[in-house]
């Protein structure tokens, strides 16, 4: 039978292979929002009518902007792309580009919007039981809603700030 010292010195070394192995294993940050799994592939919308006739050099013509500034990636209709977990994602076409612009709200933040005008869609990828807002010109509620898995079609032009908490 081992003796009591055998034991403690095969544990103590067992433990320090432990503490090698994983000291020696690569640190792993947390994924960003906007990698993180568990997101939804939606499709992007068709264009909208009228759209080609829209010059991108009109003086009138400007990017639709969110202040403050959030992540945004631009999609060709009928384009997919991802809504991961944690976001709400707005889409609205962007005449600048002639092509959409996705939007992807993650920190809880009251958001003014700029030149977002037309018809778009948005994802709600929220966690926690979240409401969102969707505020007017005199900062009256349009919309509320929570997280419902559903891709909802929507127009922007009356739309001057979102809430996304």
């Amino acid at each position: 039978m081992p003796s009591k010292r055998s034991v403690l010195a095969a544990i103590g070394a067992l433990v320090c292979l432990l503490a090698v192995m994983f000291a020696a294993a690569p640190a792993q940050a947390a994924v960003p929002a906007e990698h993180a799994p568990g997101g939804r592939v939606l499709i992007v919308p068709a264009a909208p009518s009228g759209a080609a006739a829209v010059s991108a050099r009109s003086a009138a013509v400007s990017t639709p902007t969110s202040s403050p500034s959030v992540r945004t990636s631009h999609f060709q209709p009928g384009a997919s792309y991802t809504c991961a977990s944690g976001n709400l994602c707005a889409v609205v076409w962007d005449p600048t580009t002639s092509d959409y612009k996705v939007f992807f709200f993650y920190n809880c933040n009251r958001y003014y919007l700029s030149s977002w005008d037309g018809s778009g869609n948005y994802y709600d990828a929220q966690t926690g039981g979240v409401t969102s807002y969707f505020y007017g010109q005199s900062g009256n509620v349009l919309k509320s809603f929570t997280p419902d898995s559903t891709n909802h079609a929507y127009n922007w032009t009356p739309v001057w700030s979102i809430r996304n908490c």
